[in-house]
């Protein structure tokens, strides 16, 4: 939230309220001015200064291939245009716009004129103090939030946020989620904010408000009935009146998720078990399709225990250790006749492996590895309190922004462009179309299917590009010098369809992105690209009679490889355990993956076009692991004081490092590389089975001219095992052939 200008904000008002503002609408309308006066005259100017503005936007967003022709010259004969640019957007209004806002502006306040202005300085007053109102509905007033939500339950479905909020707001009751963490005052803002980021990370915030319950407001009642879920995050003993209040409202209906709290109620007790307390053990979580998940994590040194007939009070068992007494940990119990239910859980399930809590690195290492496991639970756990844990809108792609290293090199780009868009501005492709302008306008609509291609972005920043970062680690001749940027993609991969045939020679082009929403993986698997991701197509020309023509699925590996010489090869983080993983894996020692290589090529003529998609987690901590992850972990082991890293930082070393490996292997050949390549891999040593788990034992020994991976065995010598038909399987040691 913040201040939206040029937009009129929805209000909720209670059913009282609204009867009100009729009632003074209906005495103010006797008042009103007679016929054709100022209200008439305004809502006439309408349509005439709507279709000003649009005729205006035709004329700036089309430029079509003659016009970009011309762009080029001009950018050619006089490199200040973008500063006239500038001076043209900031030149005085035309007599004619300033009468037309005239008589639109004026006194529309008037009584009986319902015309809302987003230039009228009191509209913006309004509407900001409206923002400011609902920005600032915090704890402090969340006993006064309207209570006359009977709408949301009937909403149809284009109106409701998602099918699952409209089935869990059939009470009526507003979407708030309240977060209780008791009342030490050196730990509750500090648990609440661990609280809200993990809520934020499982549930649909587009649907939800997370709100701060503080311990002087639980005794106003009327939180109760406006809270879809109570979460209950302390781990002080209830106060008995306290108690009272939090079943009174299961009573009504309420869901409450206790996490490592001392909230407890009929059918079972909390015991002590110091042995468990900041341990980490192994749970085992029983789904509600009745399926298991296990996975480590850390217990908080409390256990339930039945209590007589619980089956008779309809507790579940949801969660037990591994451990000799298979202590229960996450149990769900039923309270009243409303559909009241709570679920609660004595492992820190809003914990995250890189906290202060988490010292050891073997702890980190298991936590880490549990991590998306863990967000599974928590999922379901919110899901069977009827949340929705789904994105309730997938953003739609943005403009792309041409960006450049040098100007020769934007002119240069411009210049081609020009010859390759057709008459109306579009670079087409089968895939994604590019509509070629030289700055978005206002209301600028595309048809499905086109993307604008923004060709002088002035003043471009992008919190997930810093153009002058990625400049700066660009060190190559050709391979990343222009950038396609986007905020969000469906995929890079189909950004340079539609090009990489065209480009001439020396154009060497790459598409980023600061998220996919299509991200792909090898195999056809879906690769999740959450911000944070360093994500990128790069396009690559080898010549097929070149040493890397002839073996070109070594392409793969040179790109894995290169993003992990990009962080180890900076001064300092050397010992930063990233590693290789055949065929095209990114990984943490030999335990995540936390990136992945994707290869597509073309044979044009003698050469080899191929696009590398490539992406890998640099500082999206959840749900698995990212390299920044990685230098905090090591900081604490060492004491250092290694800095983050950021995407355009290592998309600019990855595409410098991958140029220079390209050079090695056309120079040498495999042997130019691959002893860098065994340095850096997972493998070394390790000992597989072909096939199944019942096939023969074998040695993984390297990779064989062409980048196949070689095995040994005693039954079978050496083989190679080719990545097209095969995933290697490293939690079970495996390599596995895919069902056909």
């Amino acid at each position: 939230m913040g201040w939206y200008q040029k937009k009129i904000v929805s209000v909720l008002l209670e059913e009282s309220a609204l009867k009100k503002l009729v009632e003074n609408t209906k005495m103010d309308g006797e008042k009103s001015p007679v016929p054709g006066t100022q209200t008439e005259q305004a809502e006439a100017e309408i349509p005439k200064l709507k279709g000003t503005v649009s005729d205006n936007e035709s004329g700036d967003n089309r430029q079509d291939g003659p016009q970009l022709a011309k762009t080029v010259q001009g950018l050619q004969k006089d490199r200040s245009s973008d500063k006239a640019q500038e001076e043209n957007a900031n030149q005085p209004q035309s007599t004619d716009q300033k009468e037309n806002q005239a008589s639109l502006g004026g006194n529309h306040h008037r009584d009986g004129h319902h015309l809302h202005l987003s230039s009228c300085h009191e509209c913006l007053e309004l509407e900001n103090s409206t923002i400011e109102s609902v920005k600032f509905a915090s704890a402090e007033n969340i006993h006064n939030l309207p209570d006359d939500y009977s709408g949301f339950g009937n909403r149809s479905e284009d109106e409701s946020c998602t099918g699952q909020s409209r089935r869990v707001n059939v009470s009526g009751k507003p979407p708030n989620v309240l977060v209780y963490t008791g009342s030490d005052p050196s730990r509750f803002q500090t648990k609440y904010q661990q609280v809200k980021t993990i809520l934020a990370e499982c549930i649909d915030m587009d649907s939800y408000i997370v709100y701060h319950l503080l311990e002087e407001q639980v005794l106003k009642d009327p939180w109760a009935e406006n809270s879809l879920l109570l979460v209950f995050a302390s781990e002080e003993p209830v106060p008995e009146k306290f108690h009272k209040l939090f079943l009174n409202y299961l009573s009504k209906g309420g869901k409450i998720l206790g996490l490592s709290s001392f909230f407890c109620f009929s059918g079972v007790n909390l015991a002590p078990k110091e042995a468990l307390k900041n341990k980490i053990h192994k749970l085992c979580f029983t789904k509600t399709d009745h399926t298991d998940i296990e996975l480590d994590v850390l217990t908080s040194g409390m256990v339930y225990e039945k209590v007589g007939a619980s089956r008779d009070s309809g507790v579940e068992f949801w969660g037990q250790l591994g451990n000799k007494d298979k202590d229960m940990v996450i149990v769900r119990l039923p309270y009243g006749d409303n559909g009241g239910e709570a679920i609660l859980s004595q492992v820190l399930l809003d914990t995250s492996p890189d906290s202060q809590e988490i010292q050891d690195p073997e702890d980190f290492n298991m936590l880490k590895v549990s991590n998306a496991r863990r967000y599974e639970v928590l999922t379901e756990i919110l899901s069977a309190l009827g949340l929705s844990c789904e994105l309730s809108n997938v953003p739609p792609p943005s403009p792309l922004y041409l960006l450049t290293t040098t100007e020769s090199s934007r002119l240069s780009f411009l210049e081609w462009l020009s010859t390759a868009v057709d008459t109306e501005g579009i670079l087409r492709s089968a895939k994604v179309s590019l509509k070629a302008v030289s700055a978005l306008q206002p209301g600028m609509e595309l048809m499905e299917g086109i993307l604008p291609l923004v060709t002088q972005p002035l003043g471009f920043s992008s919190e997930q590009l810093d153009l002058q970062t990625y400049s700066r680690s660009l060190q190559s001749r050709i391979l990343g010098q222009i950038v396609l940027f986007a905020e969000v993609t469906p995929t890079t991969m189909d950004l340079l369809d539609g090009m990489m045939l065209q480009l001439p020679q020396e154009m060497g082009l790459i598409a980023i992105a600061g998220r996919q929403t299509q991200g792909k993986g090898r195999g056809g698997n879906a690769w999740l690209s959450p911000l944070g991701s360093a994500l990128f197509t790069l396009h690559v020309r080898v010549p097929v009679q070149s040493p890397l023509g002839q073996r070109i699925p070594f392409l793969q590996h040179l790109v894995a490889l290169a993003v992990v010489e990009a962080v180890r090869t900076l001064p300092g983080y050397q010992d930063i355990d990233l590693r290789v993983k055949w065929p095209n894996d990114i990984y943490y020692s030999a335990l995540m993956k936390l990136g992945g290589v994707l290869v597509t090529s073309t044979l044009m003529g003698n050469t080899f076009h191929a696009l590398v998609g490539c992406g890998f987690n640099v500082s999206n901590s959840n749900p698995t692991v990212c390299i920044n992850d990685l230098i905090v972990q090591y900081n604490k082991e060492n004491g250092s004081a290694l800095k983050a890293l950021s995407t355009a930082q290592l998309i600019g070393r990855s595409v410098t490092v991958l140029e220079r490996l390209i050079d090695a292997f056309q120079e040498k050949g495999a042997p130019g590389v691959l002893p860098l390549y065994y340095k850096r891999w997972v493998h070394s040593g390790t000992r597989v089975r072909l096939w199944s788990e019942q096939g023969p034992q074998a040695c993984i020994v390297g990779l064989d001219d062409c980048g196949f991976l070689q095995v040994e065995s005693e039954e079978q010598g050496i083989v190679s095992v080719q990545p097209d038909g095969n995933s290697f399987d490293m939690l079970r040691n495996l390599i596995v052939t895919k069902q056909r």
